[in-house]
């Protein structure tokens, strides 16, 4: 028998870490290959991983709620194979593992900037100046570890210029401290809630978009009445015929995808040295839970009518509350839009859903007294809030946007189809 390890893959193209969010499988435990053994989560997606190899679970080297590097090992296989090779290839492994580590650490600091979500928030919490941290990953990058153990320890000696002592000279400055979380005293009838790992995700991805993008705002009115009509006049029969819902929803996403393909500077991303300017126009929606978001992806949505794209909204959040999204469901968006009307919301500010370039918010749809060829009349109206990532994007091409994506919306009529 030998005992194989399983390592944390890696759950999409800029993921470096996963958190143990349900282990499916206790030591003991035999399993097949392609079982699913543990539930991962990340920034992007929570996805259930399959074992390698067929054989009896050993060892779970993580528990529920630990954050791993992509590439740790997380838990051990005992499977049929050569006792004798496995002996010594483990016995080989650990100074191949040392000798590289260390020559990546001391030599190769290509990566040491590159900072993931889980990092940037334990920084933030404590205060700590990431550049003078030494870390330990791959060509220097700073691990989660490398934090914990920094902060455990009580502080990171930075390089600081002398302070003077008022008599012309100087002393060296003290090395600052790691700044502690904020301590709140529950009182009594208070709540305490645990943080789950996948709110623990969302917080760090939001945290890193609020770090990194300059954020603008603005906002558009909107009147879709002859929208409204249309779409009350069929959605009974699409209902009947298709099976799912023709949401308000779905009008606004095929507006969206053919604002970008008309103005594809919004369909953007900022990439340090460069602007990438995606070809694909893949829409992300919010599809919420009781607590959690997830932002699943229309793929190639200006390419699909209002039936395509109604049917996609249904499909992905029925997985969403059904546990059942997949990580190809998650990846690939290009541009975010988010129903905040269905709540009851007028106007908000999103968070730009980190790397794209801009999320809309689509307000509630609220009757409101118009003038209307110098005469009050009662309208639908709409609210269009966009939030905007002002290193890709000026205001010019912004309002230009939203100005086609009203025109689009206010031109539906009795004769717009959805098919």
């Amino acid at each position: 028998m030998a005992i194989e390890q399983m390592k944390m893959p890696q759950l999409g193209e800029s993921v470096t870490e996963g958190t143990i969010s349900k282990w499916l499988v206790s030591p003991g435990d035999h399993v097949n290959k392609y079982d699913p053994i543990a539930e991962v989560m990340t920034d992007k997606v929570n996805a259930e991983v399959p074992s390698s190899f067929t054989g009896t679970i050993t060892k779970l080297s993580a528990a529920e709620g630990d954050t791993l590097q992509v590439g740790e090992v997380f838990c051990e296989i005992e499977v049929e194979g050569s006792a004798q090779q496995s002996a010594k290839e483990a016995e080989a492994a650990p100074v191949q593992s040392e000798t590289k580590e260390a020559d990546q650490t001391n030599a190769d600091q290509s990566q040491k900037k590159r900072y993931s979500p889980a990092v940037l928030r334990l920084a933030d919490e404590h205060g700590i100046d990431l550049a003078a941290v030494q870390g330990t990953g791959a060509g220097g990058r700073i691990t989660r570890k490398d934090l914990l153990k920094l902060i455990e320890s009580g502080g990171v000696k930075e390089t600081a210029a002398p302070v003077s002592d008022g008599t012309g000279q100087t002393e060296p400055a003290k090395p600052s401290q790691a700044k502690a979380a904020p301590s709140i005293s529950s009182m009594p009838g208070d709540v305490e809630l645990p943080v789950t790992p996948i709110r623990q995700a969302i917080a760090a991805n939001m945290l890193r978009s609020k770090h990194e993008i300059p954020h603008a705002w603005t906002m558009m009115e909107v009147d879709v009445t002859n929208l409204v009509t249309r779409r009350n006049q069929l959605k009974d029969q699409f209902k009947a015929k298709e099976g799912f819902n023709l949401t308000f929803f779905a009008f606004f996403v095929k507006a969206v995808a053919q604002g970008l393909k008309e103005f594809p500077e919004m369909n953007s991303m900022w990439a340090g040295d460069k602007i990438v300017q995606k070809k694909a126009i893949n829409v992300s929606i919010a599809v919420a839970t009781d607590d959690a978001l997830f932002v699943p992806v229309i793929k190639d949505a200006d390419e699909k009518t209002i039936k395509g794209i109604a049917k996609d909204i249904h499909e992905l959040a029925s997985k969403v509350r059904q546990g059942k999204l997949k990580q190809s469901d998650m990846e690939g968006g290009t541009f975010t839009v988010n129903n905040t009307g269905s709540f009851g919301s007028i106007q908000s500010m999103g968070i730009i859903n980190y790397p794209q370039a801009a999320i809309l918010q689509v307000e509630s749809i609220v009757k409101r007294p118009m003038i209307v060829n110098g005469m009050i009349a009662a309208r639908d109206m709409v609210n269009l809030c966009l939030s905007l990532d002002h290193r890709v994007l000026d205001g010019l091409v912004c309002g230009r946007f939203l100005q086609r994506i009203k025109q689009i919306l206010e031109g539906i009529d009795e004769q717009t189809s959805v098919y």
